[in-house]
């Protein structure tokens, strides 16, 4: 139970860096990639650990490490996809708006 802990406190952590390092985190929420980043390692910590590796020697590593590594990818994922779609659909909605 540590181990989950640990994770969400790292990914959560992992994912409020990601939103302060993107340019266009104006665009989504400040909680949007922290929540992607926990939820991603709380629930592939879930699947590991059901999956018995975090009683195999030698693999116990992976409900340790591989969850917050997932965590920080999701969240970047999230910041791309949104910032990209965001600031699209932005630039749209005001060039509508300027034609009328």
């Amino acid at each position: 139970m540590l181990s989950l802990i640990v994770v969400a406190m790292v990914t959560v952590a992992a994912g409020f860096v990601v939103w302060a390092n993107d340019k266009r985190h104006t665009k989504y929420g400040i909680s949007v990639p922290a929540a992607a980043a926990a939820s991603v390692g709380m629930l592939s910590w879930i699947i590991f650990m059901a999956a018995g590796f975090g009683y195999q020697p030698g693999l116990t590593w992976i409900p340790w490490i591989l969850p917050m590594i997932l965590g920080t990818a999701a969240s970047v994922a999230a910041v791309l996809y949104l910032g990209k779609t965001r600031s699209r659909q932005d630039t749209d909605r005001l060039t509508t708006i300027l034609k009328l």
